[in-house]
């Protein structure tokens, strides 16, 4: 009688038990890793000082803070929808996957421009925030897809300075002091750290 030095079904079931949970773990763990380096829990707050995480923003961050909305806006002001809760989240996830990927794989531009979401949303909270003045020039009905199709121009289009300046590349300002991040709890929106205060006790 001759012994068999294959594996019986009920050993590769064993493998496979342990084998499938640890590389779920492992991506978990990982996961996690990548959320908790990234500071990506910032992002749910409205907090402009989230948005220099990426090195890339630095210029943007300094052009604002030294504008006239720099005293009255934050980012999400101008960047995420206004009309509701949940288009504006998704907008945020959306365009922050984009960004994280464009960053990880250092294929962010030299001068930033926005893409055509980007746009629609900012045209669309210039008119929100400047409604009584757009109206009286009749600009605000001009969408960014009218815009883009010559029915109109975009606010930025004659008033380019605002609020970032003309100067929009990587190196237009070299030396602009911007935060830099210690205290990550400051970022860290009010009912999610309601929520880890009370699973903490």
């Amino acid at each position: 009688m001759t012994v068999s030095n294959k594996e019986t079904p009920v050993n590769k079931n064993r493998f496979f038990r342990f084998l499938i949970p640890a590389l779920v773990g492992i991506l978990i763990g990982l996961s996690g890793y990548v959320f908790y380096i990234s500071k990506a829990h910032s992002y749910l707050s409205d907090d402009p000082n989230a948005c220099v995480n990426c090195h890339i923003m630095k210029p943007e961050y300094a052009t604002w803070s030294h504008s006239s909305h720099g005293r009255n806006t934050v980012c999400n002001d101008c960047h995420v929808p206004h009309d509701n809760v949940f288009r504006k989240y998704y907008f945020k996830a959306n365009d922050g996957l984009r960004h994280a990927t464009m960053f990880t794989f250092r294929m962010e531009p030299q001068v930033i421009k926005m893409h055509a979401p980007g746009q629609k949303v900012v045209q669309e909270n210039c008119i929100r925030c400047h409604s009584t003045l757009v109206s009286e020039v009749q600009a605000g009905e001009v969408t960014a897809p009218m815009a883009h199709a010559n029915n109109g121009k975009l606010c930025w289009e004659c008033h380019r300075e605002v609020p970032h300046s003309r100067v929009r590349g990587l190196n237009a300002t070299p030396d602009a002091p911007v935060p830099i991040i210690d205290d990550m709890s400051a970022n860290i929106p009010d009912w999610l750290q309601e929520i880890a205060t009370k699973s903490k006790k």
